[in-house]
């Protein structure tokens, strides 16, 4: 299927049982309902869906899982992430022979040197299928930084790049993409709590966290942010919303991003808080904390069209 880089992009987490396995009918479920509420595809085994602690045959089982209860609705991106360059590009290859319309190129794992290795890494990843494919620009979780020219060269190089995760959390760096390359890629803010700047920078799309646990208010801020670029009631409107949302969505920034963002989820009936070793559980004044900010923004939780009640056709 075609794929979309535009709009939001769940990083969807990986659910498991309380045996530890990964929990097909609840990530089947999970993605169908955010595609539901207007995000318009599912990007898996990212950070947040601790795709470090899954084997590569959980991996592609996810992958299947995910395609299959999409049914050809929504696309799947699979991110593509390993220790060794050949591991990436056989991942690769599988994800798409599975189904999914898109692959997310990460740095590899540990290993964090200079451009012309890292680069090398990430063209031969981009050059193992014809996939559209997003890079993945997080410095600060991975070491490696992929600056403008790199994603410049990139770009020039490989047909098949599409587009940029862009999670340096610097809104500068959006600007310079485009300076570099105009419309040439699309750049989606990786980042869950610089989403209004990136888009005021010139971003259309956001691979989101807190999605997870609250798509109609990530979908929501995202049209409003995009349409506030022009409109100033819809300027004003992404900014109260923004104001709200913030404290979750930085939730997304912290080292224990993965367990805060399961935790929103369980408070909301949407998923489950385990995680897979060496994360654990919040527990004791750090959960405490954790549920006490939680709770306090969703006691504001604003109505947002998708959120309010729905009426009785006789009381509408």
């Amino acid at each position: 299927m075609t794929m979309n880089w535009d709009g939001v992009l769940p990083a969807i987490t990986t659910p498991f049982t309380a045996d530890g396995d990964v929990d097909h009918a609840f990530l089947a479920r999970h993605a169908r309902w955010m595609i539901d509420a207007g995000c318009t595809g599912i990007v898996a085994l990212g950070s947040l869906g601790e795709s470090a602690t899954l084997s590569a045959q959980e991996k592609l089982a996810a992958l299947r899982t995910l395609v299959d209860a999409l049914d050809g609705r929504a696309p799947v991106v699979a991110g593509i992430a390993a220790l060794s360059t050949d591991e990436a590009v056989e991942l690769a290859r599988a994800a798409v022979q599975v189904g999914c319309a898109g692959l997310m190129v990460l740095p590899p794992y540990v290993y964090s040197t200079d451009w012309r290795e890292m680069g090398a890494h990430a063209s031969a990843v981009i050059a193992a299928t014809r996939a559209p494919c997003m890079l993945y620009n997080n410095p600060i979780a991975y070491r490696t930084d992929f600056r403008p020219e790199h994603v410049a060269e990139l770009a020039h190089a490989h047909d098949n790049l599409a587009a940029i995760k862009e999670s340096s959390a610097d809104v500068r760096r959006i600007a310079a993409i485009r300076h570099r390359l105009g419309d040439r890629l699309r750049i989606l803010v990786g980042v869950d709590d610089v989403l209004v700047e990136g888009v005021q920078a010139g971003a259309t799309g956001w691979v989101a966290g807190l999605v997870n646990a609250l798509p109609h208010e990530s979908v929501a801020l995202l049209r409003l942010a995009l349409a506030g670029r022009d409109n100033p009631s819809a300027r004003a409107e992404a900014d109260a919303l923004y104001r709200w949302f913030l404290p979750l969505l930085e939730l997304d920034t912290v080292p224990k991003f993965v367990q805060l963002i399961k935790l929103v989820q369980a408070r909301l009936g949407q998923g489950d808080e385990r995680v897979r070793a060496p994360r654990l559980v919040l527990e004791g004044a750090e959960r405490a904390a954790a549920l006490e900010l939680i709770d306090n923004a969703l006691a504001h939780r604003p109505r947002t069209p998708a959120t309010m009640p729905r009426q009785d056709a006789t009381n509408a």
